[in-house]
């Protein structure tokens, strides 16, 4: 098999959560476990952080390698779900693994994925693993899939457990109430191993310091000892000065991730960097700057509040939750603009009517369906788009879409994507 072969041969043969949705959810890690051994447990075999999180993980796992890079170390990442390539959950220094180290793996796994089953993200999970191995990576950054207790990537032993934050996202798996989540996240703090939290809250911080103080664990929380204060644009970058409870620590920091959402996770990142020091890795204001500077060198990453075109100005951005969707409406506030023209389009399992019911009414919709058997059908959310009072069209591709909001779009107007994972994917 080719790789376009191997990569078709793995989408049809192994259920994928991110296509069609509950029927790929496993509810235990025994065929993970079972896959590891089979593959001789390359979890154990190299240094690792752990990242899970409702919101922000992505990013910060990408932040994180980055400066990891700048310090000369050699460093996998594992990220999901990709957007255009299914490489991109696999890197290792910022560049996907091979084509051909995919195709070398499956064929010689391929009797154990029959025997197995494992859904795709746990065959992918396995495949990063055992390429970190063979890489013999001096450090791994992991990000969970899904909650943390009863995910793929929960069985390593890591150096560093990160919580970025808890807000509802895929409640039918991880529980209806801020706590229930927060203890599915929980269960990737380790005995013995410190643990930074993002940000505290009065539902979910008990939960995490009970966790960590029956195994052990250091905790920090990290919006309570740092902080990414006076942000501000400079062409496409986001800059903020970064302070220590009130102490300032760094002045005009260049982070190429922008999106006033990305404060957060820079405050979230500088407390990891804190703990990391105790640990052997400790940073270099250069290495520092470095790292956020560079991050499309050393870990691109794609679709957070990313221009994809200056005339007109068009954005997209992969926020879909009420939390992250929370954070992009009010960026799209703050961005200068006439009139908006908003590329829409969701995923089924979501809470639908939570996130239309935030949604401006200042705007004009462009509705489509992402092209994966998940998808919103567009008879569904043209519905409820219009039970809202909300001004529309639909359209057969979310190309059409972006096609006719950027033909419509005036001088000083803005046309942003988004909605879901996939409605970015298939505009970037």
């Amino acid at each position: 098999m080719n790789y376009e072969e191997t990569i078709n041969y793995l989408f049809t043969f192994l259920p994928m959560f991110q296509r069609i949705g509950a029927a790929a959810y496993k509810a235990d890690l025994s065929n993970t476990i079972a896959l590891m051994e089979a593959l001789d447990n390359p979890q154990n075999k190299f240094k690792s952080i752990h990242v899970a999180g409702t919101n922000g993980k992505g990013s910060t796992s990408h932040l994180l390698a980055s400066l990891l890079r700048e310090k000369g170390l050699k460093v996998g990442l594992h990220t999901s779900p990709h957007l255009k390539d299914f490489r991109e959950r696999i890197r290792v220094n910022g560049v996907m693994v091979e084509k051909d180290w995919v195709v070398s793996f499956v064929e010689k796994n391929k009797k154990i994925i029959e025997e197995i089953e494992p859904s795709f993200f746990e065959m992918a999970v396995g495949m990063a693993f055992k390429y970190f191995e063979e890489q013999e990576v001096d450090i791994a950054i992991i990000e969970v899939g899904m909650g943390g207790r009863l995910d793929s990537t929960n069985v390593l032993s890591p150096l560093l457990s990160i919580i970025t934050n808890i807000s509802f996202d895929h409640t039918q798996f991880l529980g209806n109430t801020l706590e229930a989540i927060a203890n599915e996240k929980a269960g990737i703090i380790k005995e013995n191993t410190p643990v930074v939290i993002g940000q505290s809250h009065e539902e979910t911080s008990p939960v995490f310091i009970k966790k960590a103080k029956g195994l052990n664990s250091t905790i920090s929380f990290a919006d309570q000892v740092f902080a990414a204060r006076n942000p501000r644009y400079k062409e496409d970058s986001l800059v903020v000065d970064i302070y220590r409870k009130n102490d300032l620590q760094y002045k005009d920091l260049v982070s190429l991730l922008s999106g006033n959402y990305q404060l957060k996770n820079i405050a979230t990142i500088f407390c990891a960097i804190e703990e990391l020091g105790k640990i052997g890795y400790s940073f270099s204001e250069e290495e520092i700057r470095k790292g956020f500077l560079n991050l499309q060198t050393n870990a691109p990453i794609m679709g957070r509040w990313q221009v994809i075109s200056n005339n007109p100005l068009t954005i997209c951005d992969t926020g879909h939750n009420e939390d992250g969707l929370g954070y992009v409406l009010e960026q799209i506030k703050q961005t200068p603009h006439s009139n908006l023209h908003f590329v829409l389009a969701m995923v089924g399992d979501k809470d639908i009517d939570k996130v239309i019911s935030m949604l401006p009414k200042n705007a004009y919709y462009y509705l489509s369906k992402a092209d994966i058997p998940r998808g919103l059908e567009i008879e569904v959310l043209s519905k409820k788009i219009e039970q809202v009072g909300l001004n529309y069209s639909s359209f057969p591709s979310i190309r059409e879409a972006l096609f006719m909001a950027q033909k419509n779009a005036k001088n000083n107007d803005l046309v942003f994507v988004g909605g879901s994972t996939f409605t970015v994917a298939e505009v970037i």
